[in-house]
């Protein structure tokens, strides 16, 4: 469990579940989804700790661009701790565009990014699960490509002592209380109760 304490910085990093619409140019604009009402409800519970929450999060990313842009969207930016949610893209292009990723590639990839964290920050890390769900049907095939890349943010978490929070497992549990596609519309990005339901593993692993 992260601990956050007064005047920390919050980063959210990771590709479009993340993003999320937030604005390019104002950082008080965390978007429409998790990594705002994450901030909403953390600072309305703890507004004497005076925490700051930043979303670097940008549509279409894999691992090697979060890898790419690491220096700017995350060291520079000094947080103390980093929220990282990334690898849908890197099984989806396999699909959509012929261009995989290797489980391989993308454990090389994330640990760079961890290791820098880790070394330069001396930053809290929290680890978000990739997930789907099939709707349409056809993302069942997608589990040959995911499932793998889920073994490694569960290695990795492990690895470098990492705050984990299995959302493909969360998203399963939520399909049997209701339809899939209430929670996430294209078996990837969530609806406005899939985002609260992120929000709410991610408050409950900071311990909020």
């Amino acid at each position: 469990m992260i601990c956050i304490g007064t005047n920390t910085t919050v980063l959210f990093q990771g590709d479009s579940i993340t993003d999320a619409g937030r604005s390019r140019h104002d950082d008080n604009d965390l978007g429409r989804g998790y990594p705002s009402m994450v901030a909403a409800w953390f600072s309305a519970l703890y507004p004497e700790k005076r925490v700051r929450f930043i979303n670097r999060g940008i549509s279409g990313n894999r691992a090697k661009d979060l890898r790419g842009r690491w220096q700017q969207d995350c060291l520079d930016l000094n947080p103390g701790v980093v929220s990282i949610l990334i690898g849908i893209n890197d099984t989806w292009r396999r699909y959509d565009s012929g261009d995989p990723t290797s489980a391989e590639a993308y454990e090389a990839h994330y640990r760079a990014i961890l290791e820098s964290a880790r070394d330069a920050l001396h930053a809290q890390l929290m680890i978000l699960e990739p997930f789907s769900l099939p709707v349409p049907e056809d993302r069942a095939t997608w589990r040959v490509d995911l499932d793998p890349k889920i073994a490694v943010a569960r290695k990795l978490a492990r690895e470098f002592d990492a705050t984990f929070v299995p959302l493909d497992g969360l998203f399963a549990a939520a399909a049997a209380r209701r339809e899939m596609g209430f929670w996430l519309p294209d078996g990837v990005h969530p609806s406005p109760a899939g985002h609260a339901l992120i929000a709410q593993a991610w408050l409950g692993a900071a311990g909020a």
